[in-house]
């Protein structure tokens, strides 16, 4: 029985292709990572064929195909931990929406006071706040 070759890299170029579509378009991060495992998926594909193809003895291309699925289960456990964190946190699981939550350097970080009363978290509404509250006690005391 000969192997042709040509069958399994079709399936997997087209696999692959699907994949990469799949990861470039979509917006969900669930499709996105089933994307990777379609791309994952291609790859092991070739890499059997070619193991069968070159009548490999120490069978190389099982073994990295077993690899990459270990390492693939690994991905999607924590890629969707991630997915999950953001979900609990934004209410979406859009790729979009993510670029929302990167931190944006400042622009100049000598923009504090000369006493350093501007430190992190501290803005100006504390500090009214911080007057405002022995003005509400005393009102609602009275």
């Amino acid at each position: 029985m000969h192997l042709h070759l040509a069958y399994p890299a079709v399936l997997a170029v087209l696999l692959f292709c699907v994949g990469l579509y799949g990861v470039l378009a979509r917006r969900n991060a669930i499709l996105v990572l089933m994307s990777v495992e379609l791309m994952l998926n291609a790859v092991n594909l070739n890499l059997v064929a070619f193991d069968v193809w070159l009548r490999d003895s120490l069978h190389a291309g099982q073994a990295l195909t077993l690899f990459t699925i270990a390492i693939a289960a690994a991905e999607i456990g924590i890629g969707l931990a991630i997915v999950l964190a953001v979900y609990r946190n934004r209410g979406s699981s859009a790729v979009d929406d993510l670029r929302d939550t990167a931190e944006l350097p400042d622009d100049d970080p000598g923009d504090s006071d000369s006493d350093g009363a501007h430190r992190l978290g501290d803005t100006d509404e504390d500090e009214t706040d911080e007057e405002a509250a022995p003005a509400q006690k005393a009102e609602a005391t009275a």
